[in-house]
Protein backbone atom coordinates (compact mmCIF):
# COMPACT_ATOMS: atom_id res chain seq x y z
CA UNK A 1 0.00 0.00 0.00
CA UNK A 2 1.67 3.13 -1.20
CA UNK A 3 -0.66 5.65 1.01
CA UNK A 4 -0.87 3.67 4.13
CA UNK A 5 -0.50 5.36 7.63
CA UNK A 6 2.95 5.42 9.25
CA UNK A 7 3.58 2.55 11.69
CA UNK A 8 2.88 4.30 15.50
CA UNK A 9 5.16 4.01 18.19
CA UNK A 10 2.92 4.45 20.68
CA UNK A 11 0.00 2.17 20.27
CA UNK A 12 -0.91 1.84 24.08
CA UNK A 13 -2.42 4.75 26.12
CA UNK A 14 -3.65 5.20 29.32
CA UNK A 15 -6.17 8.38 30.33
CA UNK A 16 -5.90 9.77 33.47
CA UNK A 17 -8.62 12.39 33.79
CA UNK A 18 -11.05 13.20 36.75
CA UNK A 19 -13.88 15.03 34.19
CA UNK A 20 -16.41 11.87 33.32
CA UNK A 21 -17.15 14.44 29.67
CA UNK A 22 -13.14 14.76 28.80
CA UNK A 23 -12.28 11.29 29.28
CA UNK A 24 -14.93 9.85 27.48
CA UNK A 25 -14.65 12.06 24.23
CA UNK A 26 -10.73 11.56 24.80
CA UNK A 27 -11.04 7.37 25.12
CA UNK A 28 -13.62 7.42 21.97
CA UNK A 29 -11.86 9.87 20.00
CA UNK A 30 -8.66 7.57 20.39
CA UNK A 31 -10.06 4.99 20.10
CA UNK A 32 -11.45 5.98 16.67
CA UNK A 33 -7.76 6.55 15.71
CA UNK A 34 -6.42 3.28 16.55
CA UNK A 35 -5.28 3.54 19.58
CA UNK A 36 -5.75 0.95 22.07
CA UNK A 37 -6.70 2.75 25.47
CA UNK A 38 -5.53 0.13 27.88
CA UNK A 39 -7.60 2.13 31.16
CA UNK A 40 -9.57 5.40 31.56
CA UNK A 41 -9.54 6.46 35.10
CA UNK A 42 -9.55 9.71 37.53
CA UNK A 43 -7.39 8.08 40.32
CA UNK A 44 -3.89 7.75 41.04
CA UNK A 45 -3.79 4.69 42.87
CA UNK A 46 -5.65 2.66 39.44
CA UNK A 47 -3.14 4.63 37.23
CA UNK A 48 -0.24 3.86 39.04
CA UNK A 49 -1.59 0.09 39.20
CA UNK A 50 -1.58 0.66 35.68
CA UNK A 51 1.89 1.98 34.76
CA UNK A 52 3.71 -1.17 36.86
CA UNK A 53 1.55 -3.60 35.86
CA UNK A 54 3.98 -6.36 33.28
CA UNK A 55 1.60 -5.15 30.27
CA UNK A 56 2.97 -1.72 29.72
CA UNK A 57 1.72 0.91 28.25
CA UNK A 58 3.47 3.38 25.79
CA UNK A 59 2.39 6.68 26.74
CA UNK A 60 0.53 8.40 30.16
CA UNK A 61 -2.07 11.00 28.85
CA UNK A 62 -2.51 12.81 32.86
CA UNK A 63 -4.23 15.54 34.46
CA UNK A 64 -2.93 17.25 37.37
CA UNK A 65 -6.25 17.61 39.62
CA UNK A 66 -7.25 14.20 40.23
CA UNK A 67 -10.38 12.49 42.41
CA UNK A 68 -7.59 11.42 44.92
CA UNK A 69 -4.25 13.27 44.44
CA UNK A 70 -2.05 15.35 42.20
CA UNK A 71 -1.62 13.68 38.51
CA UNK A 72 1.83 15.02 39.02
CA UNK A 73 2.63 11.43 41.37
CA UNK A 74 1.21 9.80 38.37
CA UNK A 75 3.67 11.26 36.00
CA UNK A 76 6.31 10.39 38.61
CA UNK A 77 5.61 6.56 38.83
CA UNK A 78 5.54 6.58 34.76
CA UNK A 79 9.26 8.36 34.83
CA UNK A 80 10.23 6.07 37.03
CA UNK A 81 9.21 2.59 34.91
CA UNK A 82 10.64 4.54 32.00
CA UNK A 83 7.01 5.38 30.53
CA UNK A 84 6.23 9.26 28.73
CA UNK A 85 3.87 11.00 30.21
CA UNK A 86 2.17 13.67 28.96
CA UNK A 87 0.32 16.35 30.84
CA UNK A 88 -3.31 16.93 29.51
CA UNK A 89 -4.16 20.22 32.11
CA UNK A 90 -6.34 23.17 32.30
CA UNK A 91 -3.97 23.97 35.49
CA UNK A 92 -0.82 25.62 34.71
CA UNK A 93 2.18 23.26 34.98
CA UNK A 94 4.57 24.82 38.20
CA UNK A 95 7.59 22.84 38.53
CA UNK A 96 6.75 19.46 36.96
CA UNK A 97 9.09 20.08 33.67
CA UNK A 98 11.39 17.37 35.35
CA UNK A 99 8.48 14.80 34.77
CA UNK A 100 6.82 14.69 31.54
CA UNK A 101 7.78 15.52 28.47
CA UNK A 102 5.10 18.95 27.88
CA UNK A 103 1.86 19.91 28.63
CA UNK A 104 -1.36 19.95 25.99
CA UNK A 105 -3.45 23.03 27.56
CA UNK A 106 -7.35 22.62 28.24
CA UNK A 107 -9.52 23.01 26.49
CA UNK A 108 -7.68 21.61 23.34
CA UNK A 109 -9.56 20.50 19.61
CA UNK A 110 -8.87 16.63 19.04
CA UNK A 111 -6.45 17.07 16.34
CA UNK A 112 -4.43 18.98 18.75
CA UNK A 113 -4.37 15.79 20.84
CA UNK A 114 -3.25 13.95 17.97
CA UNK A 115 -0.46 16.31 16.83
CA UNK A 116 0.72 16.29 20.73
CA UNK A 117 1.31 12.56 20.77
CA UNK A 118 3.06 12.30 17.24
CA UNK A 119 5.31 15.33 18.54
CA UNK A 120 6.14 12.75 21.61
CA UNK A 121 6.52 9.77 19.08
CA UNK A 122 9.07 12.05 17.65
CA UNK A 123 10.97 13.02 20.27
CA UNK A 124 11.30 9.49 21.42
CA UNK A 125 12.33 8.72 17.95
CA UNK A 126 15.03 11.27 18.66
CA UNK A 127 13.50 13.51 16.06
CA UNK A 128 12.36 17.20 16.28
CA UNK A 129 8.55 17.24 15.54
CA UNK A 130 7.26 18.91 12.76
CA UNK A 131 4.25 21.12 13.80
CA UNK A 132 3.62 21.91 17.13
CA UNK A 133 -0.10 22.67 18.10
CA UNK A 134 -0.55 26.29 20.04
CA UNK A 135 -1.81 24.57 22.57
CA UNK A 136 0.91 21.97 23.67
CA UNK A 137 3.98 23.13 25.00
CA UNK A 138 7.32 20.85 24.99
CA UNK A 139 9.49 20.85 28.18
CA UNK A 140 13.02 21.21 27.22
CA UNK A 141 14.60 19.68 29.67
CA UNK A 142 12.78 16.34 27.70
CA UNK A 143 13.59 17.28 24.30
Amino acid sequence: MVFGRKKRRITRLLIVEDEPLVAFDAEHFLTEEGFVVVATTDSVGEAIGHIIAPDKVDLVLVDLGLADGNGADVAHAARAEGIPALLVTGKPPHEIEAIALGCLSKPYPQRDLLAAIAAVEALLDGKTPRRLPPSLKLFQSAA
